[in-house]
């Protein structure tokens, strides 16, 4: 082995040291290092390791944490198309409870060969997870974009919709309609688009309702993404005498409505719903949704041209790209209850 290593590191004109870092994939070598030392090991006659192995120019990842939301099939669909379109064949991989989780599915991916990795609504978006998984896929050399979750620790290019601005949009619609309790209904706190809604409803009811912050925050109810999650959230909040309720995702806003009709009242006479996301079919609920509008056609291609120039060896900027969502305003708004 000390021998190869020798050899190796004569061959590419760089040191033992730093041909180790490039067979065991850690960081700290740069791109143009690692391709000569991957192009000494050719020139000898040595295997690469599996993991070091020429990307394929054909597969690229795209890794989703479910697909019972509808909001991330329209993800997969956009992106797919993108990179169908671009000569990529697209590989959804999927994490399922209790099945494989986001590093495991990665690692399938790179042991594939892929050219490239897009995660959706990753651990990239958990605060509380580590950032090490990316710099070691970073020091593999597979490139990758982050869709939704932005972290200043991770050097990729992310992409997002306007969290904040979603929140005043939505506050300011409902204050137009003469709503003087607003609720907000959403996900783990640990999680960055979270956050961000937090921060843009907080400064939105201060500035339209003219309530202090801590009055506000007791009209904020963290709960589980999903029809369940939403109706307890939505549950906790009418107990608080909230007339409108603004909920992070669209299943969650499903959850509100349910919540709100189990208390004997309507939507959106009694009380008002808006979701976040605009998936697919929600205009036909009943009644139609209110919702912010995550602009997933724009977001999806973003994330495909960032991966393809990274990939191409002309990264983009290694920061977040920022999309502006949209009020759809359908049947489940309307103006305040009288009091």
């Amino acid at each position: 082995m000390t021998a190869r290593l020798a050899d190796i590191a004569a061959q590419a004109g760089v040191s033992e040291a730093t041909v180790s870092r490039v067979l065991n994939g850690k960081p700290g070598v740069s791109a143009t290092t690692r391709e000569s030392v991957l192009a000494a090991l050719d020139v000898l006659g040595y295997e690469r390791p599996v993991r070091l192995r020429r990307r394929s120019e054909g597969l690229v990842g795209l890794i989703t944490p479910e697909l019972e939301n509808p909001i991330f099939p329209a993800f997969a669909q956009v992106i797919c198309q993108g990179l169908t379109r671009q000569g990529y064949t697209p590989v959804l991989a999927t994490q399922t409870p209790g099945g494989s989780t986001e590093d495991e599915l990665t690692e399938m991916l790179v042991d594939r060969g892929v050219a490239g990795i897009i995660f959706v609504s990753g651990l990239h978006a958990d605060t509380t997870a580590s950032t090490q998984r990316y710099d070691r896929l970073r020091a593999q050399g597979v490139p990758f974009v982050l869709i939704n979750g932005f972290s200043p620790k991770v050097r990729a290019p992310f992409i997002s919709p306007d969290d904040r601005a979603a929140m005043r949009l939505a506050v300011t619609h409902l204050a137009s309609l003469g709503h003087r309790r607003v609720g907000l209904a959403l996900g783990p706190e640990r999680f960055v688009p979270v956050q961000r809604k937090t921060d843009g409803f907080l400064q939105a009811v201060q500035e339209q309702l003219g309530l202090a912050e801590a009055d506000t925050r007791k009209l904020i109810q963290h709960s589980l993404y999903s029809l369940e999650g939403g109706q307890a959230a939505a549950s906790a909040l009418l107990e608080q005498g909230c007339t409108a309720l603004v909920c992070a995702s669209d299943m969650m806003a499903l959850g509100a409505i349910r919540a709100v009709r189990q208390r004997g009242l309507s939507v959106p006479e009694d009380v008002s719903v808006i979701g976040f996301d605009d998936s697919p079919l929600i205009a036909f609920t009943d009644p139609p949704l209110s919702t912010i509008r995550q602009p997933v056609t724009a977001m999806g291609q973003a994330a495909v041209r960032a991966l393809l120039e990274e990939i191409g060896g002309t990264p983009a900027p290694h920061s977040e790209f920022v999309f502006l969502p949209e009020l759809v305003v359908r049947g489940s708004t309307a103006s305040a209850p009288p009091a």
